[in-house]
């Protein structure tokens, strides 16, 4: 191309994520990377790594991040954006720390992150922030240069996220018997987190009753909706629902839960349902345990017809949206005119994580935000 698009002042994007096991013997250390500091007994990780050794030890989310540097090396190359795409995880190698580590020795020294979680909430966001801050922290021990970095703004509302999972949803539902198509229910999936972090997710002025986390999904979903209703006619009742459920029973998660909600609408006569992982990024382990084995399983128990549409992984179209923010970002950064795409109610989110948003557990240091202690 003649044209060449300008991501300065950043000279490198970090695709963060994760991280998986990638054989039996690494499961329990990766689960281990997981939990460390929670004291939880190497027994009891081994019962909770079952569901890994279901598909041999293997997390596919490593080969789906894989599949995504490709598919951003590839739309960066054929669109002229000349920025270098690397990749590190948090709890699995690639590690973080090393990643930053390789970049600093490569010269680069304005980082945009792009975490693989689209959503406001201290694990899809913070907790991001926090490891980016305790890799930085190893690197200022080790005495090397700091990188600046920044993280991508929420895409959760961007076309090239939404757009992928309208026509995973539609695919889904032709799969579905004729017969009971149109009286098909979308149940919209996401991650369940302790209703006390989602109260507090996003900015302090969106906190309360699911605070930013639900509202998020919430409009995601109402887009999705609306667009299968335009493409094919048929409005479908659809709710929000929640999967991958972990800890103590007596603290309160957001619910219902997938499998319970399948059950309801099995009982209330609802032929068949769509199950639409709307809050993951790719086909990881908790869409393949906690969807395609343990709710199928549920449904097939039932006699509820079901499908599982697709999540974005690398479709072309969730690249072009990165490169997109990449520029975005690149042009508020240098005072540039700046055009914020986002479908929806909420707009676009901000750039810059302001303080009390999403707040930690406990007081730790988290780079890429108002309150970083890395300038």
């Amino acid at each position: 191309m003649s044209d060449v698009l300008d991501a300065s002042p950043y000279d490198a994007l970090l695709l963060l994520s994760f991280g998986g096991p990638e054989g039996p013997d690494d499961v329990v250390p990766f689960l281990e990377n997981v939990t460390r500091g929670r004291g939880i007994p190497k027994e009891r990780l081994k019962e909770v790594g079952q569901h890994y050794f279901l598909f041999g030890g293997v997390s596919p989310i490593n080969d789906q991040n894989r599949a995504l540097l490709d598919a951003l090396r590839k739309d960066f190359a054929e669109h002229g954006l000349d920025l270098p795409v690397y990749w590190g995880n948090r709890n699995w190698a690639p590690y973080l720390t090393d990643t930053l580590r390789d970049m600093v020795s490569d010269g680069r020294r304005r980082i945009l992150v792009l975490a693989t979680s689209a959503y406001a909430s201290y694990s899809g966001c913070r907790q991001y922030r926090e490891n980016l801050a305790d890799a930085l922290a190893t690197l200022e021990k080790e005495g090397l240069e700091l990188p600046k970095t920044d993280k991508l703004r929420h895409y959760f509302n961007h076309p090239g996220f939404v757009e992928p999972m309208v026509d995973g949803v539609i695919r889904s539902l032709a799969d579905l018997p004729e017969d009971v198509r149109d009286g098909a229910h979308i149940a919209f999936c996401t991650h369940s987190i302790p209703t006390a972090a989602a109260d507090t997710s996003g900015p302090v002025e969106a906190h309360g009753d699911g605070g930013a986390y639900v509202a998020q999904h919430l409009d995601v979903a109402r887009l999705i909706a609306d667009a299968v209703r335009e493409r094919t006619g048929v409005d479908h009742p659809w709710q929000l629902v929640y999967q991958s459920r972990s800890g103590a029973p007596h603290i309160p998660w957001l619910e219902p839960d997938i499998c319970d909600h399948l059950e309801e609408r099995k009982a209330a006569g609802v032929p068949a349902v769509v199950m639409a992982p709307i809050g993951f990024v790719s086909d990881h382990m908790e869409v393949l345990y906690d969807l395609d084995t343990e709710a199928t399983a549920k449904a097939e128990e039932l006699g509820l017809p079901v499908r599982r549409s697709a999540t974005v992984g690398d479709d072309p179209r969730f690249a072009a949206a990165v490169r997109e923010l990449v520029l975005e970002r690149a042009a508020a950064e240098s005072g540039r005119d700046v055009t914020r795409c986002a479908l929806g109610a909420l707009g676009a989110s901000h750039d810059l994580c302001p303080v009390g948003c999403c707040p930690a557990r406990a007081p730790r240091p988290a780079a890429a935000g108002a309150d970083s202690p890395y300038a």
